[in-house]
C-alpha cells in the first residue's frame, strides 16, 4: 500500500514538472499506474474515485499556489549575482516540504483503504513489488556491470552534464570542468537504496500478514508511510547527505559561471512552469 501512495504522489507531482494535459487527466493516469499492482473491485474503485476527487481538488486549490510562489523565489535567486550553497540547501528543503505535505495529506486516507484489499490482492501487490525490484537490479547490472570505477565516474559525469544542459543549454569548458571535478566525489547509494526499499516493503508485508490480529493496522500502516526515513540505514543517510553537499556545491559554483544566454534559457523554463501552474489553478 505504500507503493500505492508513491504512485499517487508521483503522478500528482506531474504538476510541478510537466504538462497541463497530464495534470488534467490525473484520474486516468493514476488508474493506469495502479493497475500494474492492484486490480480494484467495482466497490473499491468507487471508494477510491471519491478519495481521488477530493485529493485533486485539494491539490489544485491549496498546493499549486505554493509551487508558483516557490518557483518565483527560485527565479529571483537564480538571477542574483551570487547564489550560495546555503541558499540552495534552503530551496531543496522547501522542495522536500512540498512532497511531505502531499505524503502526509494522503497517507492516512490511503491506509484507510488497505483493509478492503483481499488476501489475493495483497499477495499480488507484494509479488509485483519484488518483481519490480528484480527488474531494477537487472537494469542496473546491464548499465554498470563490468564497468571499471573510472568508467562509472565518466558515465556519472555524462549524466550530470546532460541534466544541466537540459536546464541551461550547451555547457562551456569551465562548466564541464566543474562537473568533471564533482562526479568522482559522488558515491553510489544504489545498494543502500534498494535495501531501504525492501525494508519498507517487508515491514508493510508484515503489517498486512498480521492485520486480522491488530486493531491498530491502519494507524501502523499510516505511520509506515509517513515516517519512511526510519528505515534508512545510518550509512545510507550519511552517504546521501555527503552527496547532497557535493551536488549543492556544484550548483553554487556553476551559478557563478552562467552566461546571459544560459540565464535566459533557465528563466524561460521557470516561467513556462509558472504559467502552466497558474493556468491549472484557474481550470475547472
Amino acid at each position: 500500500m505504500r507503493k500505492l501512495l508513491m504512485l499517487v504522489l508521483a503522478v500528482m507531482a506531474i504538476a510541478g514538472c510537466s504538462s497541463k494535459l497530464a495534470y488534467n487527466n490525473l484520474d486516468w493516469l493514476v488508474y493506469w499506474y495502479i493497475d500494474d499492482y492492484i486490480e480494484f473491485t467495482d466497490a473499491q474503485e468507487q471508494r477510491f474515485d471519491q478519495k481521488l476527487g477530493v485529493w485533486l481538488t485539494w491539490h489544485r486549490g491549496d498546493e499549486l499556489g505554493r509551487y508558483v510562489e516557490h518557483l518565483k523565489v527560485v527565479k529571483q535567486k537564480v538571477n542574483q549575482p551570487e547564489l550560495t550553497a546555503a541558499e540552495i540547501e534552503l530551496e531543496l528543503d522547501r522542495g522536500r516540504a512540498h512532497w511531505e505535505r502531499l505524503r502526509d495529506r494522503l497517507s492516512p486516507e490511503i491506509a484507510a483503504l488497505a483493509p478492503d484489499l483481499s488476501e489475493e490482492q495483497v499477495i499480488y501487490l507484494f509479488a509485483e513489488l519484488e518483481a519490480e525490484n528484480a527488474e531494477r537490479e537487472e537494469e542496473r547490472e546491464e548499465k554498470f556491470g563490468g564497468k571499471t570505477p573510472a568508467e562509472q565516474v565518466d558515465m556519472r559525469a555524462e549524466e550530470l552534464s546532460e541534466e544541466v544542459e537540459d536546464l541551461i543549454g550547451t555547457l562551456n569548458d569551465q562548466q564541464q570542468a566543474i562537473i568533471q571535478a564533482t562526479a568522482p566525489q559522488l558515491q553510489s547509494t544504489y545498494e543502500l537504496w534498494m535495501e531501504y526499499r525492501r525494508n519498507i516493503q517487508n515491514e508493510a508485508r508484515r503489517l498486512f500478514a498480521l492485520r486480522d490480529q491488530s486493531s491498530n493496522f491502519v494507524a501502523q500502516l499510516t505511520a509506515l508511510m509517513t515516517n519512511p526515513d526510519v528505515y534508512r540505514s545510518a550509512e545510507y543517510v550519511a552517504l546521501s547527505e555527503q552527496n547532497r553537499s557535493h551536488f549543492v556545491n556544484m550548483i553554487a559554483e556553476l551559478h557563478g559561471t552562467l552566461t546571459d544566454k544560459q540565464k535566459r534559457k533557465l528563466n524561460k523554463q521557470i516561467d513556462d512552469i509558472i504559467e502552466d501552474l497558474t493556468d491549472l489553478m484557474s481550470d475547472t
